[in-house]
């Protein structure tokens, strides 16, 4: 597939370069400099490239949103019309300090930006692990147990989209529901975090589901 990724980040920039790794064209796109761009493009080798994120989302078959929530507007409107395209964000909608979330309870950051681009195909996934684990993840992808990763969404191709490129990831793609299921994803990623970052055992952090019984 050729993905576009909306923010190049810590996030957008590691799982662009998985992506890439597993064999889809990647276009690396939102950054403070060009220069980010070009090295995340040269370090993904492949068919990775750079450009403006209407050049990102003009021909991706998916879209990786991974941007401040306090940008999403903006990138937004840098891209375009999205109307048919599958949507993934792992944003959170956190505050201009990233102590709290701004949407909660009665909504999720998910359905808000469902909301923002009713006709894209939109799935929550990416958001419940940090960006540290990434690489390591996908280095052991091969093994036969492997950490689980919940996504959630509305639309059908676009949840078995968002599957395919978690298990390119080296995740187990479990499937938490419809879209409405971010409101306890996006609180549940805030948990992740605080193990992660306010741990003692440092942030290569994963989480695996299991089942017991019949």
């Amino acid at each position: 597939m050729r993905i576009g990724i909306l923010g190049s980040g810590l996030m957008g920039g590691k799982l662009g370069t998985i992506f890439e790794r597993a064999g889809h064209e990647v276009v690396f796109s939102y950054a403070r400099s060009e220069e980010k761009l070009k090295r995340l493009a040269r370090g993904a080798k492949g068919k990775a490239r750079h450009g403006t994120p209407r050049e990102a989302a003009q021909k991706a078959d998916a879209l990786l949103l991974a941007v401040h929530w306090s940008r999403v507007d903006d990138v937004l409107n840098q891209a375009g019309d999205l109307a048919g395209k599958v949507v993934i964000t792992c944003s959170l909608p956190m505050n201009d300090d990233d102590t709290g979330l701004v949407v909660a309870h009665a909504s999720s950051g998910a359905e808000e930006l469902a909301k923002m681009i009713p006709k894209a195909r939109v799935v929550a996934a990416f958001n419940t692990v940090p960006s540290e684990v990434l690489f390591a993840v996908h280095e052991a992808r091969r093994k036969a147990s492997r950490p689980s990763l919940v996504y959630c969404g509305d639309d059908r191709r676009g949840k078995k989209v968002a599957a395919g490129l978690i298990r390119d990831a080296g995740f187990d793609a479990v499937d938490a529901g419809p879209l409405r299921i971010a409101r306890y994803t996006e609180p549940f990623a805030l948990l992740i975090g605080q193990l992660a970052y306010e741990g003692e055992e440092g942030p290569e952090l994963a989480y695996r589901f299991e089942r017991f019984g019949k």
